[in-house]
């Protein structure tokens, strides 16, 4: 089971750190088609994610950290 870090409250953040973990590292076409969100909903989610050192980008792919 994974627990979702404290601080992640959004519902979109948790939707995505949740597919992050159970799919691994993806790119942003991946999380899109995989999610059914657009780009540009994503940008901003990934950038919190990232600046609260959940996320990382290696490779043009996400990550959790």
């Amino acid at each position: 089971m994974t627990t979702l870090p404290d601080g992640v409250s959004s519902p979109r953040g948790k939707l995505v750190y949740l597919y992050l973990a159970t799919h691994g590292a993806v790119r942003e076409d991946d999380l899109c088609e995989g999610l059914s969100m657009k780009r540009i909903s994503l940008y901003s989610i990934l950038g919190a994610l990232r600046e609260a050192g959940h996320v990382e980008k290696a490779d043009g792919r996400y990550a959790l950290a």
